[in-house]
């Protein structure tokens, strides 16, 4: 086990890296009009991030013991086919009623 001191060492020390490197963009960057190439890349970022966020969920379930299940698979393609045509908002949702609703079918 970690010391008292070690740990809130580190923890500090965690929170003064993290605030460094948000502020790098944001203090640095805040009141400057960004370059339109990469507000273009900005726009895919989250579509980029919400697969790798759920993808271990989806295939390694931690509620059914890490086996696959029909009803999380539904619902990502649910979510995948509402992401595509719509925002990543929409596929949340769209995802989150599909999963509830085949839970609630399936049992």
């Amino acid at each position: 086990m970690i010391g008292d001191g070690a740990f809130w060492s580190l923890t500090v020390l965690l929170g003064i890296g993290t605030f460094l490197i948000r502020f790098s963009f944001l203090g640095f960057l805040g009141d400057r009009e960004l370059p339109d190439w990469l507000l273009l890349h900005l726009r895919y970022v989250p579509v980029a991030v919400f697969p790798a966020l759920i993808t271990p969920l989806i295939l390694w379930p931690e509620a059914t013991g890490g086996q696959l299940d029909p009803a999380r698979l539904i619902a990502a393609a649910a979510a995948f086919a509402v992401g595509c045509r719509i925002n990543v908002i929409g596929a949340i949702l769209a995802g989150m009623a599909t999963l509830y609703l085949m839970q609630y079918l399936l049992g």
